[in-house]
């Protein structure tokens, strides 16, 4: 079983590696679809048709899913499936009184999160280039945002429920490192969609959010985003069980620079200092890999 706090040595983890780059492109690709979906329906709404049809997707696409369920399959992806359903609840919650770009903001909290929790948790100190990769990707993350969203920020009952979303977020990835080696990865999937949707529905009335109008628009994103999720969650799964959470995290992180190099191709502008920050995140991941003194000079593996 391969441990959550150590990462296989190359070439073993190249392979994963690339699958979760890959799904964060796909994740950084569906911004632009989300921001069509919800001109067409409330958050909640949108989230649980995204989920639900995720769900049923994978379903669908994999017979035999529903048989053969062990009792790890059912605590692990129902844990993780809990953290999904709370951070997407404080996340939508907190966007009720605060701009979405503080939203996003501080929602990327869960870069530094990750690794701190880690070593709170399971007592387990990242290399010290993972430390320089994380403020170098949490650097990229304030100019992509902003300086003027990060000055202007309070600590006002929605930013703090953002930020406990954060938290949310950041036990979800912990616990995929956790437990990727055993559970099935598509079972898995398949009770955290579950579990996100009926949570998001069943939310709605506390949030006043009505049932929108169907419209073919929003059957098309929902559907689109239902196929990409069912796609990231399965391989988040998977992959994880290769690559360290604080490793993982610092791959994620890049989700917003593919989301604005996807933006800018379909014509939004770019901000000088919003490329800046995305050099800074994807050069992140590139030094977080460097093994300096004497773990590089012994070929020191576990030093993750």
């Amino acid at each position: 079983m391969t441990r959550p706090d150590r990462e296989d040595p190359a070439p073993r983890r190249f392979v994963p590696e690339l699958v979760l780059v890959g799904i964060t492109i796909l994740w950084g690709a569906t911004f632009l679809i989300t921001k069509t979906g919800l001109g067409e329906s409330g958050p909640l709404f949108f989230v649980g048709s995204r989920f639900g049809i995720a769900a049923l997707v994978l379903a669908l696409a994999s017979p035999g899913i529903l048989r053969g369920w062990t009792r790890i399959d059912l605590i692990g992806a129902g844990m993780i499936g809990l953290t999904m359903v709370v951070g997407y609840a404080l996340q939508t919650s907190g966007l009720q009184s605060i701009p979405s770009s503080t939203s996003a903001f501080l929602t990327a909290l869960y870069v530094p999160f990750v690794p701190l929790l880690q070593l709170l948790i399971f007592r387990r100190m990242p290399r010290r280039m993972v430390w320089v990769g994380i403020a170098m990707a949490f650097a990229g993350l304030v100019l992509l945002a902003g300086p003027a969203t990060v000055m202007t920020l309070t600590l006002g009952p929605g930013e703090l429920l953002t930020v406990l979303s954060a938290l949310a977020f950041s036990f979800q990835i912990l616990l995929i490192g956790v437990f990727a080696a055993r559970i099935d990865p598509r079972r898995a999937a398949l009770l955290q969609l579950s579990m996100v949707a009926v949570g998001c529905f069943a939310l709605m009335p506390a949030f006043h959010e009505a049932i929108p109008t169907i419209t073919p628009r929003l059957l098309a994103c929902a559907a689109s985003l239902g196929i990409a999720s069912a796609v990231i969650q399965v391989a988040m799964n998977w992959g994880q069980n290769h690559v360290s959470a604080a490793r993982a995290t610092l791959i994620y992180a890049a989700e917003p620079v593919y989301a604005g190099m996807i933006g800018a191709a379909a014509g939004e502008h770019l901000t000088t200092l919003a490329i800046a920050g995305g050099a800074l995140i994807v050069s992140s991941v590139v030094v977080s890999e460097l093994r300096l003194g004497r773990a590089a000079a012994a070929g020191d593996p576990s030093a993750a």
